[in-house]
């Protein structure tokens, strides 16, 4: 097991870091790691026996080839948590519970939950490395169901898959957030494959106050209906109706950017930010944002140093290739016009996307820690946040590191304070100033 970080070393305090204060951050992508009692718990006794079960086995082959982590088991392996769903099994690997060990550690190993760090699945272990960290609030996004609810999309009895995505989302909104204080905030899935029941459940949710839920990025790679179909227009409408943000994690279209199939799993993580980037121009060109204009879309772990020329690219097809590009009459507007209009994006290391924040948009950029996951910040979150907005005013910082969220998820935070306008290209400075 890896060094774990000591919980009562505090890091990333004023005194270390010095200047003016940061406000506290409020994190738009981080992951739990689903404890092992969760479907025991909050699915209904009839479908127990045919819902995930946890189970601790050695673990063999544990590769990441092509874009697929590819695994075995082992008895005589590193012990591993797994889960069992249907005929499929699912391991937890230390990358994608990674905080606390160092970067030479965070490996394809297998890992337990008790060498974990409490807070991959504890909420109060979570809110006291948030204290740690600088972070007040934080929406985690599922590990086992995947990104955007893959498991349950892809298992052959749909009656149990529905059970178990409302048993996720129950335990997501009572257990997981609910003694919080409202400083972890829940996001639920849906099931992907039927638009009726996704309505029905984003109106479920809604209804306790939920105002955030998974989707895929690219819903075709997934064998679903694209969203220039028309198919997912009552989700659209009902995510518009509730003020419901439809978040996009990279790689919830269970595909991720490759080059050569022989390529080192880097080139992948190199590139991740690339289907955000295709999904945006998806979006762009759909007319869905004109259809639904208060419908709010947000991608976690882009990044966002690649918007300004993709929006730039955007609008000179829509103005140049109008004759051919089959969006004369879709889309009224620039594209560019949809984006500061009602797309969030979101990063944690990205020099090149402070430079440009301009374009980025100051309204639109909100701020991530990815705990407990590789890439993530912790427990240095305050200090990489300061060497990003250092340079940018008092007011620019705040939108970055929490404003934005705030606005977006419509969260109980700073009433006292102005939020800014609202997402609006038509008036001046809708892009805001870098200082």
């Amino acid at each position: 097991m890896g060094r774990q970080i000591g919980s009562d070393r505090v890091v990333g305090t004023e005194q270390e870091h010095g200047g003016r204060d940061l406000p506290r951050v409020i994190s738009v992508d981080d992951h739990v790691i689903e404890p092992a009692h969760l479907f025991e718990t909050w699915l209904p006794a009839k479908y127990r026996d045919r819902g995930p079960k946890p189970f601790t086995a050695g673990i063999g082959e544990l590769a990441y080839v092509g874009g697929k982590y590819r695994f075995t088991t082992d008895p005589d392996g590193q012990r591993t948590d797994w889960w069992r769903y249907e005929d499929e099994i699912f391991p937890y690997k230390r990358i994608i519970a990674a905080v606390g060990f160092s970067r030479d550690e965070m490996t394809l190993d297998g890992i337990t939950r008790d060498e974990m760090r409490r807070g991959c699945w504890d909420p109060k272990a979570r809110l006291a490395d948030m204290d740690l960290n600088h972070v007040e609030a934080s929406l985690c996004f599922p590990t086992f169901p995947r990104f955007c609810g893959q498991t349950f999309a892809e298992a052959r009895d749909k009656e149990v898959a529905l059970a178990c995505v409302r048993a996720y989302n129950d335990w997501m909104v009572e257990e997981w957030c609910g003694d919080s204080g409202g400083r972890l905030i829940p996001l639920c899935l849906i099931p992907l494959w039927d638009v009726g029941l996704a309505v029905a459940e984003i109106r479920r949710n809604a209804a306790r106050g939920v105002r955030a839920m998974t989707f895929s990025e690219i819903p075709t790679y997934l064998g679903l209906p694209s969203i220039h179909s028309g198919y997912w227009d009552p989700f659209f409408a009902v995510c518009e109706e509730t003020g419901t943000v439809v978040n996009m994690h990279i790689g919830s279209s269970s595909q991720m950017p490759a080059a050569s199939p022989d390529a080192p799993p880097a080139v992948q993580a190199a590139l991740s930010f690339n289907n955000a980037m295709a999904s945006m121009m998806d979006f762009l060109f759909s007319g869905v944002l004109v259809r639904f204009p208060r419908l709010k879309l947000a991608y976690s772990e882009g990044q966002m140093g690649w918007i300004p020329y993709a929006l730039e690219r955007a609008d000179d097809v829509w103005e140049e290739h109008r004759a051919w590009g089959g969006v004369r009459d879709l889309i009224p507007e620039p594209p560019s016009t949809y984006y500061y209009r009602q797309i969030f994006c979101c990063f944690f290391r990205d020099r090149h996307g402070i430079e440009a924040i301009e374009r980025v948009g100051v309204d639109n950029a909100t701020f991530e820690t990815d705990y407990p996951h590789v890439d993530s910040t912790w427990p240095h979150t305050k200090q990489v946040a300061a060497e990003h907005v250092g340079g940018l005013s008092e007011e620019v910082a705040y939108k970055l590191l929490r404003g934005n969220a705030i606005r977006m998820l419509d969260l109980p935070f700073d009433r006292d304070r102005d939020r800014g306008r609202t997402l609006d290209p038509g008036r001046d400075g809708a892009r805001g100033a870098a200082a």
